[in-house]
């Protein structure tokens, strides 16, 4: 039997052994309860003393479980498209995301669903001595850190895409993944970095996924007594907690591989100053 993680309440911070983080959520924000780790990346600064426009991109986790009164809502945005970055895998695990009328839906998969498809079913599966054996003494970090500088390396050509499509006309964008933080965490971190937004308001957005109503919930085997005991959880909380040395890692891999941002920008993204100017325009008030 597969059971889910009981859903986390709103008023905790994290997971003990997760990285501290405030919780900034606006009054505003949307109670949606099939969609986990949503909000719009509106109001985050740029260097040039200028604010990412509200309303015209969005970040998630899965669609796969959206309600009807989590659709009317999704479809009140007036999205243009969704860019899914989930591999077969994930969705054969949660399920194709919801179709919303009107709405251009783009699967662009930013990790392979063999790569790590024992680990993960060894997650979702093992048992403690199994988990131990794939996730402590940090190897849980250093696995995720390596998945981060990964999905900016070897990933150009996607993040590519998604630029381009949003210097072009997709906007309002939800960028998703299956907990909104890893994959979609990076694209979002990219995009944001393309139109100028300050490092630290890259950082605090991203470790805002470490609220508990925002966290992916997580499915192993077992019963609810023995699947999700506190070593289980301290054991897969490198995995499922948003911590800043991973979207660290993902930034040295730009400076390490390129020489900076601008660098990266322009020869591993392809982006020339039009498209980039292009972008601030349809993002950046």
């Amino acid at each position: 039997m597969v059971v889910a993680a009981p859903a986390a309440s709103r008023d905790g911070g994290d997971r003990p052994g997760g990285a501290p983080v405030t919780q900034q959520v606006p009054s505003t924000e949307p109670e949606l309860a099939g969609v986990r780790n949503f909000r719009d990346v509106g109001g985050l600064p740029t260097v040039d003393g200028r604010r990412v426009r509200q309303g015209v991109l969005f970040r998630s986790g899965h669609l796969a479980h959206a309600t009807a009164e989590d659709a009317v809502f999704l479809s009140s945005l007036g999205l243009h498209t969704i860019f899914d970055f989930r591999n077969a895998a994930d969705q054969k695990l949660d399920g194709p995301d919801i179709a919303l009328p009107g709405v251009r839906h783009v699967n662009l998969p930013l990790s392979d669903p063999a790569d790590g498809a024992e680990f993960w079913k060894m997650v979702r599966d093992g048992d403690l001595d199994q988990l131990r054996a794939i996730l402590d003494d940090g190897k849980g970090v250093a696995r995720m850190v390596a998945s981060y500088r990964s999905i900016v390396k070897e990933r150009t050509g996607e993040h590519s895409r998604v630029l381009h499509a949003i210097a072009e006309d997709s906007v309002p964008a939800l960028l998703h993944c299956a907990a909104g933080k890893d994959r979609a965490g990076v694209s979002i971190a990219v995009t944001l970095l393309a139109v100028g937004v300050e490092r630290d308001a890259i950082v605090a957005d991203y470790l805002e996924s470490n609220a508990k109503h925002r966290r992916y919930r997580v499915r192993r085997s077992g019963s609810a007594e023995t699947a999700y005991t506190p070593e289980v959880m301290e054991l897969l909380s490198p995995l499922f907690d948003a911590r800043a040395e991973y979207l660290s890692a993902a930034f040295d891999s730009i400076e390490e591989t390129w020489g900076g941002v601008d660098a990266y920008l322009e020869r591993g993204l392809r982006l020339s100053p039009q498209t980039r100017e292009r972008l601030r325009a349809r993002l950046v008030d």
